[in-house]
C-alpha cells in the first residue's frame, strides 16, 4: 500500500479522528523498527501514512524516537512529503499558547541521536539552509489563514534534548538568540527527511510559556496536557484541508537534495552501506 504524504503526530495526535483506516503495516528496517505500526489512512479521498512519533500511548522518548527507521519505513512506501506536527513551549510573549507556527528556521540543541544516514563508508553533505520545504509551508499556510486559528507564518525552532525542560538560563539564552519556540523531536527528523529526498514541515503547536517568563508559573506537564488536547482538536480539523492542499502538487528541489550530495568513489562503499541506502541513493548509483 502507498502513500505519497505522511503525518507523524506528535505529543497528544495519536491516530486521526475520522479518518478511514484502510491498513496498517509494520516494516521493518535496516535501521531498526518504527515507532510504531503505520496506519494508512484515507482522507478525502487521498491516501496518507500516519505514524505516532512517540508510538501509540506516548511509549518512547524524544531522545529514544527512532527517526532514522522511521523515515526510512514512510520513504518505502513511497512518501515524498511529511507533516509533521509538535507540541512546543514560546520562547516569545507574541507565540502564545494555543497558537500554531509553520517554522521556517531551526537550531539543533541534541546530543544523543543519530542525525545522519551517511557513515559506515560513505560520506555525504547535503545542503540544509532552508530546511523546511517551501511548498508544503506556503499550503499549510493559505489552509490556516482561512482556518482562522491563530498562526505564525514562521518561527526559529530549538530543539533540546530532553527529556527535562528548560533551566531558566537555557531559556533566556535561546531567546538571546532570537529564537521563538522550543521543542524535543524536530531533528534529527527534518534532516533525515532531507537527506532522504522527502518534503518535510512542521506544524508547531504552542503549549506553554518557557520557563523565562517571571510572570507565569513555571511549566508543569498538567499544563501542557491541557493545552496540548486543545491543539490536537483544532489541528485534526486542519490537517484534511493542508492534505487536500498538497494532493497533486509537483516536484520540489527537496526531491533531488541528495544528487550531488555523495563525496565517496562509488565502489568504495561497503555493500551492506549500499543495501542500507539503496532505497534513497540507488537511481543515482544505478
Amino acid at each position: 500500500m502507498q502513500a505519497k504524504i505522511a503525518i507523524i503526530g506528535g505529543s497528544g495526535l495519536y491516530k486521526m479522528a475520522g479518518a478511514k483506516v484502510v491498513s496498517e503495516v509494520d516494516i521493518p528496517t535496516p535501521f531498526g523498527m518504527p515507532s510504531d505500526v503505520i496506519s494508512i489512512v484515507e482522507i478525502n479521498g487521498t491516501k496518507v501514512a500516519f505514524l505516532p512519533r512517540h508510538g501509540k500511548g506516548h511509549r518512547l522518548l524524544p531522545t529514544e524516537v527512532p527517526s532514522r527507521a522511521n523515515i526510512w519505513a514512510l520513504k518505502s512506501l513511497g512518501v515524498e512529503q511529511i507533516i509533521s506536527v509538535s507540541a512546543v513551549g514560546s520562547l516569545a510573549e507574541e507565540y502564545k499558547p494555543g497558537d500554531f507556527v509553520v517554522c521556517d528556521q531551526i537550531i539543533d540543541r541534541t546530543r544523543s541521536r543519530a542525525n545522519s544516514y551517511f557513515g559506515e563508508g560513505i560520506v555525504g553533505h547535503v545542503s540544509f539552509a532552508a530546511p523546511f520545504c517551501d511548498t508544503i509551508r506556503a499550503k499549510s499556510i493559505e489552509v490556516l489563514e482561512k482556518s482562522g486559528h491563530p498562526f505564525h507564518k514562521s518561527g526559529k525552532l530549538i530543539t533540546m534534548e530532553g527529556p527535562l525542560f528548560s533551566t531558566k538560563g537555557e531559556s533566556r539564552m535561546y531567546r538571546s538568540w532570537g529564537a521563538h519556540i522550543i521543542g524535543m523531536t524536530a531533528l534529527p527528523e527534518c534532516k533525515l527527511a532531507r537527506e532522504a529526498e522527502i518534503c518535510f514541515s512542521v506544524i508547531a503547536m504552542v503549549t506553554d510559556y518557557d520557563c523565562w517568563r517571571e510572570s507565569e508559573e513555571h511549566v508543569t506537564i498538567e499544563m501542557v496536557i491541557k493545552v496540548m488536547n486543545d491543539n490536537t482538536a483544532q489541528i485534526q480539523k486542519i490537517v484534511p484541508g493542508i492534505v487536500d492542499a498538497l494532493s497533486g502538487t509537483g516536484d520540489c528541489d527537496c526531491r533531488h537534495a541528495a544528487q550531488y550530495a555523495v563525496m565517496t568513489d562509488k565502489s568504495m562503499i561497503p555493500y551492506e552501506t549500499r543495501r542500507k541506502l539503496k532505497l534513497f541513493y540507488g537511481k543515482y548509483w544505478d
